[in-house]
């Protein structure tokens, strides 16, 4: 089967459905597990794709596989701050900036990719740690993205973030399929 510009693009597929309702707690624990793996998935990933490989684009007119990285590591910051601002404030509004302006930043190309990982590593230890201490109701805790005008609850977040990380994690991947 032929891979398409779209299978390059969403390796995994598009980003899920927002849910509706609240998340079970298996359902959370999967997710949030696949937040605590994503660092050694993405080391590993970058590890076979190899430092060549890494400064290619993964598809045609996408980001090289350092700025996919170093991509993860800003974002996922970010992500964990949302969570600390959603807890602590009520219905926080978010800063949305601009991913791409962010990739060609002169750190991104300056910085080693071990600095991202290893901040990944780091900075899941304490967002998972966050996660796994959350109560009910504070998986119902919002913050408002203006970009997309919606409100999501850190449930819905959670959904989207888990995904995120994958998603990225299958850029890399593909890097590693090459050649």
């Amino acid at each position: 089967m032929e891979t398409t510009p779209l299978d390059l693009q969403y390796p995994i597929g598009r980003a899920p459905a927002r849910p509706e309702a609240p998340l079970t707690p298996a359902e959370r624990a999967t997710y949030i597990e696949q937040i605590a793996a994503l660092p050694a998935q993405l080391t590993a990933a970058a590890r076979q794709a190899g430092g060549v490989r890494l400064e290619q684009p993964y598809r045609p007119g996408g980001w090289t596989g350092r700025q996919v990285i170093h991509h993860v590591a800003d974002v996922h910051l970010n992500f964990y701050l949302r969570y600390r601002l959603a807890l602590t404030e009520d219905n926080p509004t978010i800063k949305p900036f601009d991913l791409n302006a962010w990739a060609e930043l002169p750190d991104v190309a300056a910085t080693p990719i071990t600095v991202s990982l290893a901040l990944l590593e780091a900075l899941h230890t304490r967002w998972v740690t966050l996660l796994w201490h959350l109560t009910e109701e504070q998986w119902q805790r919002t913050f408002y993205h203006p970009a997309y005008d919606i409100t999501y609850t850190l449930d819905q977040a959670l959904v989207q973030y888990s995904w995120h990380g994958r998603h990225h994690l299958a850029h890399v991947e593909l890097l590693s399929r090459e050649g």
